[in-house]
């Protein structure tokens, strides 16, 4: 445990960029509607921060989800995918592209498919080699950084628009609040 625990914090110290940061934040402001895409567990990455962008008061999507509306010119579309090259994930930037709306890649992998096609990427690399695999396996440190990165972008936005946890709190679920 000690072990997985030093390696994200390492890890986890290099998401720091103000001018990634800024130039997300100016995609996510100018995008009309945000969309959001990832399988597996980047999908769940994805599906955490959209759940955040909604707190913060954007019209946001999950890709693949029955009620996500049609993709149109000038929304943004965010990519997760650890390798880059996830073909779900590649197909909806292709066609987010082709449809007029910006595409901001969040992946490890600069040379990769996915990053070629945005618009904006992000790159979010391990520095550990195959050592890392015996206890942090199959992504997750790559999921972790996206997720802490993307926890980060919240955190910068509500500062940016002096918002609260309880402003936040006016658009969360009322699951919380029903007693069974």
């Amino acid at each position: 445990m000690q072990k997985f625990i030093d390696i994200i914090v390492e890890n986890i110290r290099e998401v720091y960029d103000q001018k990634k940061i800024d130039d997300l934040i100016l995609f996510i402001e100018n995008g009309r509607k945000i969309f959001v895409a990832g399988i597996g567990r980047s999908g769940l990455v994805a599906k955490a921060f959209a759940m955040r962008l909604m707190h913060l008061g954007y019209s946001v999507f999950v890709m693949g989800e029955t009620i996500t509306p049609r993709v149109e010119k000038d929304d943004l579309l965010i990519a997760i995918s650890g390798s880059g090259e996830t073909g779900y994930v590649v197909g909806l930037s292709k066609k987010a592209k082709e449809l007029g709306a910006k595409v901001v890649a969040i992946t490890s992998s600069v040379n990769s498919r996915l990053s070629k096609i945005a618009d904006f990427a992000i790159i979010l690399k391990s520095n550990l080699g195959k050592e890392i695999a015996r206890v942090a396996p199959l992504g997750t440190i790559f999921e972790l950084k996206a997720l802490f990165f993307l926890e980060g972008i919240v955190a910068e936005i509500m500062e940016r628009k002096n918002m609260s946890e309880e402003d936040l709190a006016k658009r969360h679920s009322i699951e919380n609040e029903v007693s069974l």
